[in-house]
């Protein structure tokens, strides 16, 4: 195959939820894909199924099953992307979808509750790790000349919900990091953007305490009278890499069917 006519995706976090639904639909339009995720093996038979999916629309897919956060596995997948990719390939999109993080609560007479630690953890795996992972891919001069990178952030950057303090710092952080680096990686041809979806089903969103109660609140405020989905959610991070697209950069774009609008 030609690699000056490949279109490669890094997603981070792709092998559910809607980094998932990101890889499928990006495949779709002749996007190669690059996966990084962290699974236990009793899951990866199942992750198999929607990676051969992906790779039924005609396109390369490589995974690699590693801590994302982790700076030693970071370097080598680099590495190993330089390779696969040969001096002429290179990455148009950059996917944030790390779902790592402390849901404990603040304050609790019963529960363990969040410690510094805590803090570190969840800011650097949903945060932090969206500029590593960026510097790495800038210094290792992977990137082509019209770079879209794009993060998933939530409602909890707003609102309090018990046990999502860490999640909600985090999630500040990374909008904020994404203005940053819309605003100093623009002479490189990179745009950046968050997405902030509605409530959506996935195995993060079930980790939330309170979910069916926070479930129950979107459906009752959304005027398009149900759920987001990953769906959806891809949809939007596809628009976001089309040519039409490319004056877009440093912003929140809601994604929840108006379920924020009361």
């Amino acid at each position: 195959m030609n690699k000056k006519h490949q279109k490669w995706a890094l997603i981070l976090g792709g092998s559910s939820g809607l980094g998932l639904a990101t890889a499928k639909k990006l495949s779709q339009s002749g996007y190669d894909i690059l996966i990084v995720h962290r699974d236990r093996k009793s899951d990866l038979e199942d992750i198999e199924t929607h990676f051969e999916e992906i790779t039924s629309n005609g396109v390369q897919l490589q995974s690699f099953n590693v801590d994302a956060t982790n700076p030693e596995k970071r370097t080598e997948v680099v590495e190993e992307i330089k390779e696969l990719l040969g001096a002429s390939g290179k990455i148009k999109v950059l996917v944030h979808s790390i779902a790592k993080g402390s849901l404990k609560p603040m304050h609790s007479e019963t529960a363990e509750t969040l410690n510094h630690q805590d803090f570190q953890i969840t800011l650097n795996a949903m945060a932090l790790s969206l500029y590593d992972w960026t510097r790495a891919l800038v210094d290792s001069h992977l990137f082509s000349k019209d770079v879209r990178i794009i993060s998933f952030t939530s409602e909890g950057n707003a609102k309090a919900w018990p046990g999502y303090a860490a999640v909600s710092a985090a999630k500040t952080t990374l909008e904020a990091l994404t203005r940053s680096i819309a605003l100093e990686f623009a002479p490189m041809g990179i745009k950046a953007n968050c997405i902030q979806a509605g409530a959506t089903e996935t195995k993060a969103f079930l980790m939330i305490p309170g979910h069916e109660a926070l479930k129950k609140s979107a459906l009752r405020r959304n005027p398009s009278g149900r759920l987001t989905t990953p769906e959806d959610v891809a949809n939007a991070v596809f628009l976001l890499c089309q040519e039409e697209a490319k004056w877009i950069t440093g912003t929140v774009i809601k994604v929840d069917g108006g379920e924020s609008l009361r």
